[in-house]
């Protein structure tokens, strides 16, 4: 099934309790390994901490590292690895990366830079240095942990020594990650001979107690359609009661939401194991597992039982794009029967083969400052199929179809401290989000609104019809005339011969575009990472090439400038 909605990767900050059980881990293994050295030693040795994140989590775990190094007597800081140069690190003595995997393997948009720093030519060697490698991933994608598997095997082309053997995490990472942390700490330590002080951990504000383990059940207060009934979307705004829960949020951040299974795929699984009536099992399988996306773990045991499928036949052609194809839409219950009844496993034999089932995030579509009470999402309802089956997406159908009116839904609220306002109130803000990637920049404009910000703002948005799919026209006409919003282009592709896209828009009004980026404007992104993001880039670069007239080796560079002082950022999926 594609992303729909304003869905974002799961690299996202730990949960409280994640963090608690973290903090006291890295608390408990420093006590019982701290080297003797009087209070106020300074460290003997600085282990810097290297993390490349899309939307916070990663950045999270090197803080705690960092927490648990000082508590060893050894000095340590965490830096994005795009404010790394291979210089820097050729001049570090141990370091620990902590990456999540972006997109089809790629590195985060914070260590793309680095990354490409550190397989040119010219890149330093590093026989002095000393490091290990922790990668962040869902095993549910083919390249799983790349982005850590590959600076892991560059650092040892250029002659760094591994401290420990890289780790992969998988949505749940707690027990890998504990296990790496263990024996990463008790090595440097051993190997760096640590003396210093146990240091000041540094401070923290609380934390919210809601999490994927106890989300909070929020009063789903508002279930409104913004797109028209005509539309071939079905595009709705939803309103989150934040109660007496004490939850806080920004402007840019997401919301998790629990979802259940339908019940009728549930009921028709269980029919076709032959286990109908097994409240148990159904109740297991609404709430704790995932059937709409089939695992690899599934997908390889079915072509070991059924060599005659076609799902074997796809996987022994060895083409992963023809694999994708042949998946797309498909659910678990049609690979089963793709595999034919003799070759179906049984009810206990499915469920280690499914992956748990996870909390779906959006883009938040308001501001704290102007709805403190509630968070709002903008959200695609995934519907698709033929007259054989119909299918519906996991958490988007259930806000729409099946949590009643003031129903509760489990949430909590996911962190994403790089998508976020100019902490400039004057500096002016270019935003693009076609279709629901309008989400988060419906909360800016309200945020910049609140602020009273002087800033100028310019929104690129479009989808298919203008007639249909306007969604938030009201809101957007009375920004525009208050003065908040002080350029709007749009982009129907439908409503014309020729397709228009908010590319189409940029490469329009390249000029003024450029005009604001040496303004100092901050250029955000939001929505499909697969092709719009990548559309955006390349006319982006190309605007710049353009006005600039110095090649596109001089527009990469600029660009590369713009990411690298944290304007230009995004959040795409």
């Amino acid at each position: 099934m594609p992303p729909t909605g304003s869905l974002i990767p799961a690299d996202a900050p730990f949960s409280a309790e994640q963090e608690a059980w973290l903090a006291g881990f890295i608390a408990g293994v420093a006590a019982a390994g701290r080297r003797e050295g009087a209070a106020g030693d300074a460290p003997s040795v600085t282990i810097d901490v290297l993390f490349g994140t899309q939307t916070g989590n990663s950045e999270f775990v090197a803080g705690e590292l960092v927490t648990g190094a000082r508590a060893r007597g050894l000095g340590g800081k965490a830096t994005a690895l795009d404010d790394t140069t291979p210089e820097q690190l050729a001049a570090m003595s141990h370091v620990l990366v902590v990456t999540s995997t972006y997109g089809e393997g790629e590195l985060p948009d914070n260590a793309g830079l680095f990354w490409e720093a550190l397989q040119a030519e010219t890149a330093p060697r590093l026989e002095g240095l000393r490091y290990a490698v922790l990668g962040l991933g869902d095993r549910g994608y083919d390249d799983f942990c790349q982005a850590a598997k590959l600076i892991d095997t560059r650092l040892e082309q250029l002659g760094a020594g591994r401290l420990h053997e890289r780790v992969d995490c998988d949505v749940d990472f707690e027990d890998a990650a504990a296990e790496w942390t263990t024996t990463v700490l008790e090595r440097l330590v051993a190997e760096t001979g640590a003396t210093g002080g146990t240091g000041a951990a540094p401070s923290r504000a609380p934390r919210s107690p809601w999490n994927k383990r106890t989300p909070y059940r929020s009063r789903l207060a508002v279930n409104r359609l913004l797109s028209s009934p005509r539309s071939a979307k079905e595009i709705r705004h939803y309103e989150f009661d934040l109660g007496d829960s004490g939850i806080t949020y920004e402007a840019g951040d997401a919301l998790a939401v629990v979802p259940l299974n339908e019940d009728g795929l549930v009921g028709a699984l269980l029919e076709h194991l032959g286990a109908s009536g097994d409240e148990e099992a159904a109740a297991l399988l609404r709430a704790e597992r995932e059937i709409r996306t089939p695992s690899k773990e599934l997908i390889a045991e079915l072509v070991e039982r059924a060599p005659s499928s076609e799902l074997a036949a796809v996987v022994a052609h060895g083409d992963r794009s023809d694999l994708d194809s042949w998946l797309w839409g498909r659910d678990v219950l049609d690979l089963l029967q793709d595999a034919g009844p003799a070759a179906a496993p049984t009810l206990p034999e499915l469920l280690p083969l499914l992956r748990p089932l996870q909390a779906r995030q959006y883009s938040i579509s308001s501001s704290p400052l102007a709805h403190p009470d509630r968070i709002h999402l903008t959200v695609a309802s995934v519907r698709y199929g033929s007259g054989k089956r119909s299918y519906e997406g996991v958490a988007s159908t259930y806000l729409a179809d099946r949590v009643g009116e003031d129903a509760a839904v489990g949430v909590f609220v996911q962190a994403n401290a790089s998508f976020g306002v100019p902490v400039d109130d004057d500096a002016p803000m270019v935003m693009i989000g076609p279709g629901t990637g309008i989400a988060p920049f419906r909360g800016f404009l309200h945020e910049r609104a609140a602020r009273g910000a002087t800033g100028r703002n310019w929104l690129f948005f479009g989808d298919r019809h203008r007639e249909s799919d306007f969604v938030y026209e009201d809101e957007l006409t009375r920004l525009r005339k208050d003065g908040v919003l002080t350029e709007l282009d749009l982009a129907f592709s439908r409503d014309q011969a020729e397709k228009v896209y908010v590319q189409t828009r940029m490469w329009e009004r390249s000029r003024e575009l450029y005009g604001w980026l040496e303004e100092g404007a901050h250029v955000y992104v939001c929505g499909d990472a697969s092709r719009m993001a990548k559309d955006v880039e390349a006319a982006l670069l190309g605007v710049i090439a353009e006005q600039r007239g110095r090649g596109d080796d001089d527009a990469a560079e600029y660009l590369a400038d713009l990411r690298r002082a944290k304007r230009y950022v995004r959040d795409v999926y």
